[in-house]
């Protein structure tokens, strides 16, 4: 097949079993343990662990990495989200226009604010929010716009900014899952006003914990970011409180460990890209599978490899049984949590984000993840599909099963 390597044919006995966990961060710890673990141990005997040298040099590489002029550590993705909202002054009774497909943070963070979310359907091709929808929803409590960056494709931030441009609103980015995702040649969570980041193990760029970030261009909304995650003090008068903040620095030893890390990002991504491809060129074959849509105008990190797959749970229970790791994200949209009942949210009301909920499915994709265990992944998904027949094509060739 074009642009994918010839795999050889397998033969399979129908016991024969493989796990293929959905992630597995032991894979590429173990390269680099010797040099977190020095790189901890060096921290710990200077005893710096606050707000330290080592959070001030993570956070100068980490601006350097998404083009942005002041990167500003916290305690994990959800505060970034937090703090950005209440440095962009954002207050109770407010409301942010966001997306109704995301993980909950991303509308929590807007009610831990005090605000309303208020949600918009999304783009079915890229799973993020539909930005001809976003003017439409806007009232005049509107203080803001959070787009997402969901699984680690940018949204269209052409339409989002010219939006923002229109009504003189700031653009707050969700980019946890998108660290080193690009739009027209520019990063994600460095094109808004503030950009939020998430280090959570599990990310593209993980942690050891929880931990965050967030980005920006303006040195003022920077020094109010400081701040904020120091319960509102400022440095030469930590005693004395001009804002309410909270507790949410970033943790030094997670500096350091995601100093190490933070070199290997772009290889890691690129290998992602590339796992995703021969995902994609395995499955053209299966009509009931639908593989991630790329925008020409990105760069996807495939933070997750998402398909759309019709009978979408029983393909789930089936790959559990051949021991395929799966997961959705996620399985109900925003405005029908029913922790937002309050704000009225009915079924109905964005059908392409309740769609997308019953249809989406996260295979495993991660550095680390073998051509094997593809192949297996494959050949599992169109066994599903052909009905149990007992032969069935996997990538590069034909399996017996």
């Amino acid at each position: 097949m074009s642009g994918v390597p010839h795999v050889r044919r397998v033969r399979l006995r129908e016991e024969t079993e493989m796990k293929v966990p959905l992630l597995d961060l032991s894979r590429t710890y173990r390269e680099l343990e010797p040099e977190i673990v020095q790189a901890v141990e060096k921290l710990l005997r200077s005893q710096r662990m606050i707000l330290g040298p080592a959070v001030h040099r993570f956070e100068q590489s980490l601006a350097a990495l998404c083009g942005s002029m002041f990167a500003v550590g916290c305690a994990s993705g959800s505060d970034a989200l937090l703090l950005a909202l209440l440095a962009a002054g954002v207050k109770p009774g407010d409301e942010v226009v966001t997306t109704a497909f995301s993980f909950f943070a991303t509308a929590g963070s807007i009610h831990r604010a005090g605000a309303a979310p208020v949600f918009v359907d999304i783009d079915p091709q890229t799973f993020n929010i539909n930005p001809e929808l976003i003017e439409r929803a806007m009232t005049k409590r509107t203080k803001a716009l959070l787009p997402v960056h969901l699984y680690g494709q940018a949204a269209d931030m052409d339409g989002i900014m010219a939006a923002a441009d229109r009504t003189g609103l700031p653009v707050i980015e969700d980019a946890a899952q998108a660290i080193g995702a690009h739009y027209h040649h520019k990063v994600c969570g460095a094109i808004g006003l503030i950009g939020c980041l998430s280090f959570y193990p599990t990310k593209n760029l993980g942690a050891a914990g929880d931990a965050g970030a967030c980005l920006t261009d303006d040195e003022a909304l920077a020094e109010e970011l400081k701040s904020l995650r120091v319960h509102g003090a400022i440095p030469d008068e930590p005693y004395v409180h001009h804002s309410v903040g909270k507790n949410s620095r970033l943790d030094a030893v997670q500096a350091v460990i995601l100093s190490v890390k933070m070199k290997h990002l772009r290889e890691w991504n690129e290998t992602r890209r590339r796992l995703a491809r021969y995902y994609t060129e395995g499955l053209a074959p299966v009509e009931e599978v639908t593989p991630p849509y790329v925008a020409e105008d990105g760069e996807h990190v495939f933070h997750q490899y998402v398909i759309r797959v019709p009978r979408r749970d029983k393909l789930e229970t089936y790959l559990k049984h051949r021991g395929v790791g799966t997961r959705v994200f996620y399985p109900v949209p925003l405005h029908l949590q029913p922790c937002f009942k309050s704000l009225g949210g009915k079924k109905g009301d964005f059908p392409e984000a309740e769609r997308a909920c019953r249809e989406v499915l996260a295979l495993p994709i991660y550095p680390g993840l073998t051509r094997e265990e593809q192949d297996y992944v494959v050949e599992s998904i169109r066994r599903f599909f052909a009905g149990g027949r007992s032969r069935v094509s996997v990538v590069g060739g034909d399996a017996e099963v």
